[in-house]
């Protein structure tokens, strides 16, 4: 059972653990699965973490119109189900963007597994 100051802590560092995280993940969606709209980002990323990786709405649509103004993601309107829904997809430079990272994530994989090694 965790104090007040321990879920402080914790709810203060999985906040800035998760910022860059939803944004690799969402640029590794869309890369896999071509043009998606946000509720669809949402359900994915909730399907492929079990419900444990989720971000609330406000925050995925930040992600999403910040990845846009960096140039990593476009957007498009299209309807869907009689109503007008705006499709997210990768970049040519969201992809490059994307390889970089993925080289960063497993430098990290890499740390944790030798940090979990010593124990």
């Amino acid at each position: 059972m965790l104090g007040k100051r321990e879920e402080k802590a914790l709810k203060k560092l999985r906040k800035e653990l998760r910022s860059g995280l939803y944004s690799f993940l969402v640029l590794s969606i869309l890369e896999r699965e071509g043009e998606l709209h946000g509720y669809a980002i949402r359900k994915r990323l909730e399907e492929l973490s079990g419900g444990k990786l989720v971000p609330s709405e406000g925050a995925l649509y930040d992600i999403l119109k910040g990845l846009k103004k960096l140039g990593l993601l476009q957007d498009s309107w299209a309807e869907a189900g009689g109503r007008p829904r705006k499709y997210y997809s990768i970049t040519e430079m969201g992809k490059i963007v994307l390889a970089q990272l993925r080289e960063e994530i497993r430098v990290i994989e890499s740390v944790l597994e030798k940090l979990e090694g010593s124990e």
